[in-house]
């Protein structure tokens, strides 16, 4: 029998516009259990300090504090802690990759490879990569189903490509790709795989040395933990050669007046005060999630993803994308005719339903799709079957309340 996780998780059992909350936007930001919000509080209201500078009694407990959530994290997806980075978010991560890595090894001619499917934060940063080495930005684009083309990437990921960034799964369509066979294509041509985890990291067993990912970032706040910490795992040898992303406090051996030489790693890539407390916040989040088990957590997903599309099938006016897979998480992107996703998202507000409406920082991938925004909602385990049922009642209202029904 599935537990009730109502209960750990207070902002669930509150109301939204007056109706109890079916919170649907999990791809954007999951909940907080209570047991993360105490390890928050207790961090700082019993050692909170800076690490890594004191030999007092509160240093040294804020410094255990943020080196075990750092190999905790690492055991997590199958690190070692010296690849392991604290960053504010994925998409800081992404962006240290580009400029330390990136810039540094990347020239004129060489090419990058990226999916129409990206999130901006795994696509801006090579466009701006590409401009400042001269580089050439490549893009593999969908099949009709959703998935990578497979001729496409046979075609682009060649000799001269040196970066393949990829999404382990789409923000927007939920489709799961084959990263461990796409690493393998990479480094078969001598490419480098930048992989952006957040979407894969909270919902299925992620283990990079299993991948053979080069990078991988990920963020806190969508697996349960505070917003502001985030992680960039990368292959030790490729760190070692990496210059600092930022330069200042903590991240130095030693200074004289003209030059810096650099701390090992993983302090070399980790500039002024840390977010300890955000660290402590992840530790507490990933022993939840292990209590949980991502066999519950995919079953559950699995059940809600299956149940919503079918029902969503019934509805004519209701056109869904990427929905016909079966490597697919619980994200659901779709649009009801002639009702923009705005509009669907705030009636769908009014009931208590909160789903997220736009073009989810992937503008190229709903160009693609013929869209400029779609609706999407998005399952973690906490939610249930009701908070479906809740969601195709409103979505059922929509057109009705727009007047065209």
């Amino acid at each position: 029998m599935t537990k009730n996780f109502l209960n750990d998780f207070p902002i669930l059992r509150g109301k939204m516009n007056g109706n109890a909350l079916a919170y649907l936007d999990n791809s954007a930001t999951t909940q907080k259990p209570e047991g993360v919000v105490r390890s928050i509080c207790g961090y700082y209201g019993g050692c909170n300090a800076n690490p890594h500078r004191g030999v007092y009694e509160l240093s040294v407990k804020a410094t255990k504090v943020y080196e075990d959530a750092r190999r905790k994290v690492a055991d997590f997806i199958g690190a070692d802690g010296r690849e392991i980075i604290f960053t504010k978010n994925a998409t800081e991560s992404l962006n240290l990759v580009a400029y330390s890595y990136g810039l540094t090894n990347l020239h004129a001619d060489d090419e990058i490879l990226i999916t129409v499917a990206e999130h901006h934060s795994n696509l801006v940063p090579w466009q701006m990569v590409a401009r400042a080495t001269g580089a050439k930005l490549n893009y593999v684009y969908l099949d009709a189903d959703g998935n990578l083309s497979a001729a496409d990437i046979a075609a682009k990921l060649t000799r001269r490509t040196k970066i393949f960034a990829v999404t382990h799964i789409s923000n927007v369509l939920g489709i799961v790709n084959d990263i461990k066979a796409l690493a393998a294509r990479a480094h078969e041509v001598g490419s480098v795989i930048v992989v952006d985890g957040a979407q894969s990291v909270p919902h299925v067993p992620v283990d990079v040395g299993d991948l053979d990912a080069d990078f991988l970032a990920f963020s806190g706040h969508k697996m349960l933990s505070p917003m502001g910490i985030g992680v960039l795992y990368g292959k030790r040898h490729l760190l070692d050669e990496m210059p600092p992303f930022l330069r200042g406090g903590d991240m130095i051996e030693y200074v004289t007046e003209q030059e810096t030489t650099f701390a090992e790693l993983p302090q070399k890539f980790e500039a002024g005060t840390q977010n300890v407390g955000g660290a402590a916040g992840l530790s507490a989040a990933i022993d939840y999630i292990n209590g949980v088990g991502f066999d519950e957590i995919e079953r559950i997903e699995r059940d809600l993803t299956t149940f919503a599309i079918a029902e969503l099938k019934r509805l004519p006016y209701v056109e869904l994308y990427g929905c016909d897979v079966a490597n697919k998480i619980g994200i659901i992107s779709f649009n009801i005719r002639d009702v923009h996703p705005h509009d669907v998202a705030t009636i769908l507000d009014a009931a208590g339903v909160a789903i997220r409406a736009g073009h989810h920082c992937a503008q190229p991938l709903t160009k693609y799709l013929g869209q400029s925004a779609t609706c999407r909602a998005s399952f973690y385990f906490y939610n249930t079957r009701r908070d479906v049922e809740r969601l195709l009642d409103a979505v059922q209202s929509v057109r009705s309340v727009m007047h065209l029904a």
